[in-house]
């Protein structure tokens, strides 16, 4: 199934130790590369809006310890950033959003019809997003679209769910 071996954690890392990961190298041939959300609206708009790598890992493991290190140099009045990590093959792996020196990951949908759902919920918060930016509810928009990017964090790619479930589990 998988052409690399993922050794899964048995323990998490001993109380006081955190090991020391940088931000990653910009090696792609990396398998995991964790990336921020481009913010560009112009980009956005033209459909030409990809994330910005951040650094590429050897293990999921180092790229959620990556995101937690980007997460910590945030300012604490920063708004919430959405990470996210991709495999070689740019499927989805993780997701979540980092703030307050932390990152709050998302949950995958496990099953066909849970991404259905989320994927129609996220849409019709979108759109209400789109009516509120109309009435000139800027703060209600940006609400209401940060709620539909953590809902669409959910949709891992269907090789990755299990995967990303039981690291999250694992890192709990």
């Amino acid at each position: 199934m998988f052409d690399h071996s993922f050794p899964a954690l048995s323990v998490p890392f001993p109380a006081g130790f955190v090991p020391d990961t940088p931000h990653g190298t910009l090696n792609p041939m990396l398998p995991f590369a964790l990336t921020l959300a481009d913010r560009n609206p112009a980009a956005a708009m033209s459909g030409e809006a990809r994330p910005r790598i951040i650094g590429h890992f050897t293990t999921l493991a180092e790229a959620m310890r990556g995101a937690i290190k980007m997460a910590e140099e945030l300012e604490a009045e920063d708004a919430p950033r959405m990470l996210a990590i991709f495999d070689r093959d740019e499927r989805l792996v993780l997701a979540g959003a980092a703030a307050n020196g932390a990152v709050a990951w998302c949950a995958p949908v496990m099953t066909a019809t849970e991404a259905r759902v989320v994927v129609l919920e996220a849409s019709q918060l979108r759109a209400q997003a789109s009516r509120a930016a109309d009435w000139l509810e800027s703060d209600l928009a940006t609400r209401l679209r940060q709620r539909a990017d953590l809902l669409e964090a959910r949709l891992v790619d269907p090789l990755w769910r299990a995967f990303a479930a039981r690291a999250l589990q694992i890192a709990a």
